[in-house]
C-alpha cells in the first residue's frame, strides 16, 4: 500500500492554506513537517491540538477542524494504527462529502487512507470497492485540480488488496502499467506491490532481483517492507539461512520503528516462524 505522505499536493495545499488563517497555516505546516520525517506520533498529537484549539469568529469555517483530521488519522494508518481510526475516517469522509470544487481532492485523499486502513486490516474486497469508487470520482474532478497523485496512491492500494485476494497477476498488471509514470514517492509503494506480486506468483528469482533493484525507501512507515519481500523471495528459492537473516532484519527494523500493534510486525514475526519452523538443512 502507499503509506501517506501528506494529505495535500503542493496544488491543493495552495487551495487549503486559503481557507485558515495565517497562524492556522503555520500551526498545521509545522505539523506537517513532523509526518514527514516521521514522527507520527508527534504529528498526531499535534493535529488533534490543532482542531481543538480555541478558534474565533473570524475563523474560516470548518477547513480546520477537516485538515487537522485529516492528518491525524493519516499519521495513526502510517504509525500501523489503522483498525483504531476507521470509525474516524468514516465519519471525516461523511463531513468532506460538503466540500465543492477542488476541496473534494481532500475528500478523495481521506478515502484513500481509508483504502489503506483496510488494506492494512485485509478487508480486501472492501479495499478494493472502495478503490474503484475514488478512481471513478478522480476523473470527474480531473477538469478542477490535477489529480494523478490520487490516481497512483489509489491504484497502488488497489494492486496491493489484490495480491491480499490472490490475484497477483492483476496487481503485477497494475504495478507495471504505471510504475513509468510515478514520481519517488509512489515509485517505491508501486515497486513493493510489484515483488509482492511477483512472490504471490511463485516467481520468486524475479521478486528477488526487483527487490534488490533499489535502494529502500527511508520512509519510517515501510520499515521492514523490501526485508519481508526479500525473505519471501529467499525462503521461496531455498535459500533459508539467507532468508532467516533477513526476516530478522525485517522484524527488528518493524519492532523499532513501527507501532507494536502494526500488522506488519506481526507478518514478520510469522515469515520468520515459518521459515525456522522446518528441520535445519543437512
Amino acid at each position: 500500500m502507499k503509506f501517506i505522505r501528506t494529505v495535500w499536493d503542493h496544488e491543493r495545499g495552495r487551495w487549503a492554506r486559503d481557507q485558515l488563517t495565517p497562524s492556522q497555516a503555520a500551526m498545521y505546516d509545522r505539523i506537517r513537517d513532523l509526518f514527514e520525517v516521521g514522527e507520527y506520533e508527534k504529528a498526531e498529537a499535534g493535529a488533534r491540538a490543532f482542531v481543538a484549539a480555541p478558534r474565533h469568529f473570524w475563523d474560516r469555517g470548518p477547513m480546520v477542524e477537516w485538515l487537522g483530521r485529516a492528518l491525524a488519522t493519516a499519521a495513526a494508518i502510517a504509525h500501523g494504527r489503522g483498525a483504531e481510526v476507521l470509525a474516524e475516517l468514516e465519519a471525516l469522509i461523511a463531513d468532506l462529502e460538503r466540500t465543492t470544487g477542488a476541496g473534494r481532492a481532500l475528500l478523495l485523499e481521506v478515502r484513500v487512507n481509508r483504502v489503506a486502513a483496510l488494506v492494512e486490516q485485509k478487508r480486501y474486497m472492501e479495499a478494493e470497492a472502495e478503490a474503484d469508487g475514488i478512481l471513478r470520482a478522480a476523473t470527474r474532478l480531473a477538469h478542477l485540480t490535477k489529480v494523478w497523485e490520487i490516481e497512483l496512491s489509489t491504484l497502488a492500494n488497489l494492486a496491493a488488496a489484490l495480491c491480499g485476494q490472490g490475484r497477483c497477476e492483476e496487481a503485477e498488471a497494475i504495478a507495471r502499467g504505471n510504475l513509468p509514470r510515478t514520481d519517488a514517492d509512489t515509485t517505491a509503494s508501486l515497486q513493493r506491490v510489484l515483488v509482492r506480486s511477483l512472490n504471490g506468483q511463485g516467481r520468486h528469482k524475479e521478486a528477488l532481483t526487483e527487490a534488490r533493484r533499489l535502494t529502500p525507501d527511508r520512509v519510517r512507515a515501510a520499515s521492514g517492507t523490501w526485508d519481508i519481500a526479500a525473505a519471501t523471495a529467499l525462503y521461496g528459492l531455498g535459500r533459508r539461512s539467507e532468508a532467516e537473516a533477513t526476516a530478522r532484519q525485517a522484524l527488528n527494523a518493524c519492532e523499532q520503528f513501527l507501532h507494536p500493534i502494526h500488522p506488519r510486525t506481526q507478518e514478520a514475526r510469522t515469515l520468520l516462524k515459518r521459515i525456522t519452523a522446518e528441520e535445519p538443512l543437512a
